[in-house]
């Protein structure tokens, strides 16, 4: 799925009555369904129940089951209030009826208010940078077939600031930085590009906890990593196709548990968004 509007459409949903929608998945090399793919879909269906006056503005979600990639995915919305200026919905996510997901999302009226940020990380800009599709290509003979074809078939494109060296095989501090951007540009108000950052959020930000832990740049493959939970905040409108910085750390691991955390900034140093996630993170036994 390398075309964004293919992703556009995946993330519209079937509506099956006024509360219940219906999504289908997106076939991943890994055989399971992608977290920014359920997460992104029950944003799209919480979006559809509400007046289009309010936008999205928080969500708090907890992954309970691996979906299966191969069933379809019923949502229903749930929904909890309607006030002057929010409104707050209730996704799950449901296979054979069965709970996999659950998400809690805010939206509200566009109100006037109090304003600061912190400051954009100095980096190195896009403009120069390589894509991480030609990094896997220089080093096409080190990378599994799978995560060639995951990173060949994205529809966005990442530019990662901190290099990667297919053959450093030290641990690295819990930081990273990358550039994307949706690699077409479209037509679509706030709510699409609220879907897609959604989406997107869900690469690279747990393996980031790995890095102090895992030698080499690639995902270890005696390491199990679940994502537990995910929150996001949209603080202002961007347009994702356009280039963003998504800023990641991780501040901490215990007991088999990862936290990140991400902080994401359009061209202008503007902030945009953030997100934090846990993750399940322990050798494979």
């Amino acid at each position: 799925m390398n075309n964004i509007h293919e992703l556009i459409d995946l993330l519209q949903l079937e509506r099956l009555s006024d509360s219940v929608f219906l999504g289908q998945n997106y076939q991943a090399p890994w055989k399971r369904v992608f977290g920014g793919q359920v997460l992104a879909q029950s944003l799209s269906a919480a979006q559809q129940t509400v007046d289009p006056e309010r936008v999205a503005h928080s969500m708090h979600a907890y992954f309970l089951l691996a979906g299966d990639i191969n069933i379809p995915i019923v949502f229903e919305v749930e929904k909890i209030r309607d006030g002057g200026s929010f409104s707050t919905r209730r996704v799950v996510a449901k296979q054979n009826g069965i709970a996999i997901f659950f998400m809690s999302i805010s939206f509200q009226k566009k109100q006037e208010g109090f304003d600061h940020q912190i400051d954009m990380p100095k980096v190195a800009g896009p403009e120069n940078l390589p894509s991480d599709l030609d990094t896997v290509k220089k080093f096409k003979l080190f990378v599994p077939d799978h995560i060639f074809q995951v990173i060949q078939e994205r529809p966005f494109e990442f530019r990662m600031v901190e290099q990667i060296n297919l053959l450093d095989f030290k641990t690295k501090l819990p930081f990273r930085n990358f550039w994307f951007k949706a690699n077409q540009t479209f037509d679509g108000d706030i709510n699409i590009h609220q879907r897609l950052m959604t989406y997107v959020s869900d690469y690279n930000l747990l393996t980031t906890a790995t890095l102090p832990h895992t030698k080499g740049p690639l995902p270890n493959k005696d390491l199990f990593m679940a994502s537990l939970d995910h929150g996001m905040w949209f603080h202002r409108d961007f347009k994702i196709d356009d280039w963003l910085l998504y800023a990641m750390d991780s501040p901490s691991a215990s007991n088999a548990r990862g936290f990140t955390r991400g902080n994401i900034f359009n061209k202008e140093g503007i902030l945009v968004a953030s997100v934090v996630q846990e993750g399940l993170m322990r050798p494979k036994s």
